[in-house]
């Protein structure tokens, strides 16, 4: 037997298995130039899949005659270039996530499914790097950050932390200028495309024919035809979300993240990574620079910032004639409230408007009212299948479950005594938009939150009809903070600061602290003057005084000592183990038995299992182990010697599992 029948092929499917599988040489065409990322067609189980091809074994120590060969090589060509395929590499060791399962996602649809590289045929556009300059007045601080991001000629990763409205779009713009005029390419990664089509268009328009877009909207031959301009370079701008940091370059130059401090940037489902952290690895790799933007920083950023890993720039000053904001506190202890709305926000609302200015009104709750009640048992309507309670929905008469989807019809009576009167208590935007319109009704109000923007194309005509002035009161969730320019807003109301005061989880009073901001950020962002009222039941909160009195980095430096003294990220490091079932005891035991087999370190401490924050969704019980480290290479360690055991737990083929590491939301 000739001696390539003992040469096997290593391949990584898209399943989620941690190994390699060995195949045969196919039976015809060649092979021996296949280099790691290489696709191939293999019959895996019942199916056929495409594989990547990951590397010979030359001495196997089983007989050919047990294995299959790969059924075809998909590629004359390498499809992944080398920085995308380490960085593949380097995130599945990092995130302990199938190498197969990664490679499978970083690839377009139709590339997916085996479609030919080299006849896929896209449209090339205008190669010439002319762009349009606005000629816009840059103040120092601008001119600063410019230069310094400019002067660097390798990898450095700057943080530019401006004040909302401070014009940090237009340092990017002028930024990139260079890198496209020097043949190079730029990836600009926003949190949601589909919120901020006015930084698309500000993109547009200084750079017309340069830019294209990433982000899942798109069909997938759109994206295969971004895929193909990136890889060859004829795109000079990609600007995309999470999954772009995936996207082949003929010659990157620059990285930039907007709103760094987005929740959005980190995968919550299946590969669990971090889009910021990895563009960062990716920086590193290539050898060049990256800005990571923000008017409110993630602790972990700035707390890297102060500890000299990354370059502070500040733009302390609002762009123009622009000034910040008046922030008004507005105590609703013992106070009448309307539907939540106070006196003092209704007066003030009027007199905005009487000036023929509009007016924002932030609440982060959708839908009408976030439970109801029976007023003569104390019945609530539930979720059957999470047991947590139902949203009404006044608009399409519905109860809506936002953790699962599930709806139903209002009930008519209390499914417990029969009584007939229900009782809605607490308030949503939709609540809001009917109060609103009863003491203004010569106002256009619109509501921007999930329900009113389903439809294709639904945010952009609303912001639109904002900009062109056809609506007069805006409400919305959060949504509404990111980094909307409304030159004509001069009041925002928050309805609810109290959220984050409350919750169990660590980070909340840092998201709380970004989101009054950002919002607050929306007002007098041209020259006429803005003023924020904020509605509190906390009016003496210490961290409240800071963050609106002081500046957030006071109010982030306080943060950072709490959590330096409990020990809490970026002073430690998590990983999170979930399990979910039918029966909560069966992920419980699960999780104990991973917690039984793991190797005692005094440094790696495992708390739990107990229930999630949200023990049952969509009819599965679910639960959780924390892993806590003093370092990172400690937490690393521990689990690359744990996965392999946990692979023999009998128990895992009756629940659900995954791991997460640095997880940013722990339920």
């Amino acid at each position: 037997m000739a001696i390539e029948s003992f040469v096997t092929l290593k391949i990584a499917v898209p399943r989620p298995i941690r190994h390699y599988f060995d195949y045969l040489p196919p039976v015809q065409g060649p092979w021996r130039h296949l280099q790691p990322g290489y696709r191939v067609r293999v019959s895996f189980g019942r199916r056929e899949e495409i594989g990547f091809f990951m590397g010979f074994n030359e001495n196997p120590n089983f007989s050919a005659e047990a294995l299959k060969p790969v059924l075809e090589v998909l590629d004359n060509q390498l499809i992944f270039d080398g920085h995308v395929f380490l960085l593949c590499e380097k995130a599945a060791d990092y995130y302990h996530f199938p190498l197969g399962e990664i490679l499978h996602h970083a690839l377009p649809k139709k590339l997916r499914e085996g479609k030919s590289l080299e006849k896929t045929k896209f449209a090339k556009i205008n190669k010439s790097t002319t762009t349009k300059e606005d000629h816009l007045s840059l103040n120092e601080s601008q001119k600063n950050a410019i230069a310094a991001i400019q002067r660097a000629s390798s990898f450095q990763v700057f943080l530019l932390n401006g004040v909302t409205g401070s014009g940090k779009t237009e340092v990017y713009l002028q930024v990139i200028k260079k890198i496209i005029l020097e043949g190079k390419q730029v990836l600009v990664l926003v949190p949601e495309i589909g919120l901020t089509p006015q930084t698309l268009t500000r993109f547009a328009e200084r750079f017309s024919e340069l830019s294209v877009v990433l982000h899942s909207g798109l069909t997938e031959k759109q994206r295969l035809h971004t895929w193909c301009l990136s890889r060859s370079g004829e795109a000079k701008i990609v600007i995309g979300t999470r999954s772009s940091i995936f996207l082949p370059f003929q010659n990157l130059g620059l990285i930039i993240i907007d709103e760094e401090h987005d929740l959005s940037f980190k995968q919550q489902e299946g590969f669990r990574y971090h889009a910021r952290d990895l563009a960062i690895l990716r920086a590193h790799f290539q050898k060049i620079p990256i800005v990571l933007g923000s008017a409110t920083p993630s602790l972990d950023t700035l707390f890297k910032a102060e500890m000299g890993k990354f370059s502070p720039l500040f733009l302390p000053h609002r762009a123009g004639n622009a000034e910040l904001p008046a922030c008004k506190v507005i105590d609703i202890r013992n106070q009448f409230l309307e539907e939540g709305v106070s006196n003092a926000l209704l007066s003030e609302i009027k007199n905005h408007l009487n000036a023929n200015n509009q007016v924002m009104l932030f609440l982060n709750r959708r839908g009408y009212a976030p439970l109801i009640i029976c007023h003569a048992c104390g019945w609530m309507v539930n979720c059957r299948r999470c047991e947590k309670r139902m949203t009404y929905h006044d608009f399409s008469k519905r109860m809506h479950c936002h953790h699962c989807d599930y709806q139903k019809i209002l009930p008519k009576q209390c499914e417990s005594c029969g009584e007939k009167k229900l009782q809605s208590i607490g308030q949503g935007t939709e609540q809001l938009e009917q109060v609103l319109q009863k003491h203004f009704p010569s106002a256009s109000v619109v509501r921007i939150d999930r329900d009113t923007t389903k439809r294709k194309n639904a945010m952009e005509t609303i912001l639109n009809d904002i900009q062109s002035g056809k609506h007069h009161i805006l409400i919305g969730t959060q949504m509404l903070a990111k980094g909307h320019h409304f030159p004509n807003v001069t009041l925002v109301g928050i309805i609810d600061a109290d959220g984050g005061f409350f919750s169990s989880d660590f980070r909340a009073l840092e998201r709380m602290g970004q989101l009054v901001l950002q919002v607050a950020g929306r007002a007098g962002r041209h020259e006429k003057k803005g003023t924020v009222m904020i509605q509190t039941h906390h009016p003496d909160h210490p961290l409240l005084h800071q963050l609106l009195k002081e500046s957030y980095k006071v109010f982030a430096d306080t943060l950072l000592i709490e959590r330096k003294l409990a020990g809490l990220p970026p002073f430690s490091f998590f990983a999170l183990f979930r399990a979910d079932a039918y029966q909560t005891e069966i992920a419980l035991a699960f999780l104990q038995k991973i917690k039984e087999i793991s190797v005692s370190n005094q440094k790696v401490f495992l708390l739990g299992p107990i229930p999630a924050p949200m023990p049952k969704r969509a009819g599965r019980y679910r639960a959780q182990l924390l892993i806590q480290a003093e370092t990172r290479p400690l937490l690393q360690n521990f689990l690359k010697k744990l996965l392999p055991e946990i692979e023999k737990i009998s128990l895992k083929t009756k629940v659900r599992w995954s791991l997460d590491v640095d997880p940013l939301e722990m339920f």
